[in-house]
Order: C-alpha cells, then structure tokens, then sequence
C-alpha cells in the first residue's frame, strides 16, 4: 500500500514540481482539480475528465450529504465507484457553504446547523460529522471542517473566525480515521491579516496534517492583495507537504500562485465558463456566441486536441450555444478543463527545466494579444476518441 505524502523533484524560484502519493494513485503538481461537487463535473463524462490529463478531483461533503447522503454512497462502494473515478479525490468538508449558504445556516462553537437549499429540511455539520462523511464517501484527501468570513471584514471578525476554525481543525483531526495512503489537510485562514495567517500556520503545523490548504481568499479581495497574502503566507508553511489554494482561479491566478509555491488548486471557473460560451486559450478568453464566429470555420484553438478543437468549428459551436443545445457546453466544458491541464502540465515541465520566469513572461503576453488570423491557425492534430 502506497503511504501519502508528496515528493518534491525540482524548484524554480519559489515554485515547485513534485509527485503526490496516494492510495488511488500519483498526481503529479503543480495540479489543478476539476470540480465535481455532487460527484460529476458539470457537463462532462468522467472518460471526457480522463481524457484532458487530470489527475484528481474535488467532491463535495454538504452537497453530497444532502443528496443522495453518505451512507448511500458508502453503500455502492463509495465516491470513487459510484461517479466511475479510480483516481485521487479530494472533498471540500463544506465549510465553503458555511459562508456562501449564509441565509439559510446557524453557526455556533459547535458546528452549523443549515437548512437544506433543496428542501428546507434541517441538518447539522460539526467538525466530527464532517469528517465522518467524508471517510463515508471514502475520500482520498479529507479537509478540516472551518468557517471563513467574506472579505472585506474587520481584523476582529477575521481573528475570531480563524481561531474558532483552529479549534474545529483539531477536532477534525481528532476524528479522522488514519489508513494507509490516505491524508487530511488543514487549512489556513486569516484573511488577508499577516499575524493572523501566520497564528493560523502554527496551529496547524503543531496539529500535524498530511496537507496544508489556504482557505478564505478569491473571496472579493482581489489578486494584488490574494498574491500579497500568498508571499507573506506560503513561506511559513511545512516544506515537506503539499500545499493547496482553495477556490482558485483564472489561468493567470495559477500561474503566479505556483511561482508563490502552491502546488494544488481547484475552481468552478473553467466549468461555469464552458456552460456560459466563455472558452479559455493562449490567446485569452472568447465568447462564442458573439456574432463574428458564426462563419468561422477555424478551431477555437489550434494548440489543443480536445474534441471541440479537433472536430467542431468555432461557427458549429457559436450555433450549439445559439440553438441552446446541450452539445454546446458539453463540449466547451471539455475544451476548458483540457486547456487547464495543458496549461498546468507546461508550467511543470517550466518548472522542471529552470525556465519557468521565460515562461510566465511569455503566457502573460499571449493572454493579452489578439486573436490567431488565418495565418497562425494550422489545423490540430486530430485524435482518437476516448
């Protein structure tokens, strides 16, 4: 049985390239999750999410504990079987709700009482129940239940939310069931207040976890002051341990918090763009119910071999979203993730090879260019459907 930890191969500046271990196999990081909040990635079959080279996947604990429940769940052999992932999962404890769902939840000491957005029925999340459901669920990667509140937010408000997550934290340890290859992460919290980041690390280093999450920004801060956050923060986390951004980001937001020294990420962005004809690319983001694809017979990338790129025309797929047929953001989703992972897997291979400033100065002035002309869209490579 393979134990959990992460292995670090190389660094460039403060950014690193590293292989972690799990019961359900490796994932190489600098890695980013798709979402699967109630156990499948919005749009996407689970060989679609195969295809694009992710790694592991992100789950939810309140969305699933409310339906179809945890124990229906364990029953089918669990979260793996059950949405047809064999790779690493990682469940969100649903603390995310405990901020985003705040009409319709009661926080005290204890835990959070929440009154389900599906049905108004009743029920309770405590560091220990939280953590209950996601060994239930047979989570890879299980995350301390906390609390985190919007920003802005006075320094007073961000100090006693954070302390009351550390003490959470610890009784989310306290109940964690400790199997081989397996591993719980803490995370930290703190706002955008210095001392405060620094007080929330040092608890929960002396706790001891197998990960370290970053939790409560990319919540209306901005990215100055979240990258701020994140140089004052990271270099005091444990060296040795992954290290994970929740909720985080835009291609750009990646790449300057792995040149920071994070390693894992997650977010909607990707997903929610694919269903909205947002499409993102080196050449930034499009929107492709604009009118001037509606001829276009050119690939929405030509760098990419998904198969929106490999089989469809930006005007096929401008129609799809006019038409609102459902192929639409079946297929954008598909484009998006793989242009995530693509992404990733460049900055590692950057990482890996000491030139990842060259890289980064390169990525950020494609972004802001203009789109391909004719002259710079060579057909993709077509390839074979998985």
């Amino acid at each position: 049985m393979t134990r959990f930890n992460w292995t670090c191969e190389s660094t460039d500046g403060n950014a690193r390239a590293g292989t972690l271990h799990t019961a359900h196999g490796p994932v190489a990081t600098p890695t980013f999750m798709p979402v699967g909040t109630v156990g499948t990635v919005k749009a996407m079959t689970m060989d679609a999410v195969r295809s694009t080279g992710a790694g592991i996947v992100l789950g939810n604990t309140y969305h699933l504990m409310l339906r179809p429940g945890a124990e229906r769940v364990r029953q089918l052999g669990g979260l793996h079987k059950f949405m047809d992932w064999s790779g690493p999962i990682l469940t969100d404890s649903g603390g995310f709700q405990v901020m985003s769902l705040g009409a319709l939840r009661k926080l005290d000491q204890d835990g959070v009482t929440f009154k389900s957005h599906i049905d108004g029925s009743t029920h309770r999340l405590t560091p220990e129940s939280s953590t209950d459901i996601q060994h239930a669920l047979d989570a890879t990667i299980t995350m301390c239940f906390d609390e985190c509140p919007a920003l802005p937010a006075p320094p007073e408000i961000i100090a006693k939310s954070m302390r009351l997550s550390m003490r959470w934290a610890a009784r989310s340890r306290e109940a964690f069931v400790h199997r081989e290859g397996y591993g719980q992460f803490g995370i930290v919290q703190g706002g955008t207040e210095t001392d405060l980041r620094a007080e929330s690390v040092k608890a929960l280093t002396d706790i001891g976890f197998e990960g370290y999450a970053i939790g409560g920004l990319a919540v209306g801060e901005g990215q100055e002051l979240m990258f701020a956050t994140l140089d004052t923060t990271v270099p005091l986390m444990p060296q040795n341990a992954p290290r994970y951004l929740m909720g985080v980001g835009t291609p750009d937001d990646l790449l300057g918090s792995v040149m920071r020294g994070v390693d894992m990420f997650d977010c909607v962005m990707p997903t929610r763009a694919g269903r909205t004809a947002r499409a993102y690319t080196e050449r930034g983001t499009l929107n492709l119910r604009n009118a001037r694809h509606a001829g276009d017979a050119r690939p929405i990338s030509p760098h990419c071999d998904c198969l929106a790129c490999s089989r469809h025309s930006r005007a096929y797929l401008h129609h799809l979203f006019r038409a609102n047929e459902i192929l639409g953001p079946m297929l954008l989703t598909w484009h998006n993730i793989a242009y995530y992972q693509r992404l990733m897997r460049q900055i590692r291979q950057a990482i890996l090879e000491g030139r990842l400033e060259t890289l980064a100065t390169q990525l950020r002035a494609e972004w802001a260019a203009e789109d391909w002309t004719e002259d710079e869209m060579p057909q993709p490579v077509i390839p074979s459907v998985p």
